[in-house]
């Protein structure tokens, strides 16, 4: 199993088709965007080649390969107005591994330590995040590696008819 990585700096229309399917894919809609009701989680968005190319003004992405083949992405933001604890120099981050293959096995455990690598490169040594309530598979990943707890929203997304919490981590990059 080869794991590779690599910063999208010049999207192609290639990853604008891969990033949709997985944007859109109703399996993983509840777990990657938040949604205040059954049509929003119903909602398709389209990305354009322009969109994405916005996106990277302010949003660090890396793409996440398995034995060659694209299965994931992850990204950055510094300092996000959605931040739970205001601290300047914050990298909020996030992580989708698209393809079915490419869960189960590790890899986003090594991508998110790829990925504080990465943000401590820019200097920055304070990382928050925002998992779901019921995604209790993401929650056990970021407490093996190390991230607290610091805050619950409620209501915060809707899922399996209900609303759930949106739990906010934090973990301080220390060199070791």
């Amino acid at each position: 199993m080869d794991v590779s990585f690599e910063k999208l700096t010049n999207p192609e229309l290639t990853h604008v088709d891969v990033f949709n399917r997985w944007e859109n894919n109703p399996e993983l809609i509840p777990l990657t965007r938040p949604n205040q009701n059954q049509l929003e989680l119903e909602r398709q968005e389209i990305l354009t080649l322009d969109k994405l190319t916005q996106r990277l003004k302010y949003t660090q992405i890396y793409l996440i390969y398995l034995d060659d083949q694209l299965i994931g992405e992850m990204n950055y933001m510094v300092d996000p107005s959605h931040l739970y604890k205001k601290e300047s120099g914050t990298a909020w981050i996030g992580i989708t591994i698209g393809e079915p293959q490419g869960r189960g096995k590790g890899i986003g455990y090594k991508a998110i330590q790829y990925l504080e690598e990465e943000i401590k490169k820019q200097g920055l040594y304070r990382v928050e995040l925002g998992v779901f309530e019921f995604n209790i598979q993401a929650q056990n990943l970021y407490r093996k590696l190390g991230y607290k707890e610091i805050g619950r929203i409620e209501n915060f997304t809707f899922w399996q008819d209900k609303m759930w919490k949106d739990i906010r981590m934090e973990k301080y990059l220390i060199d070791s």
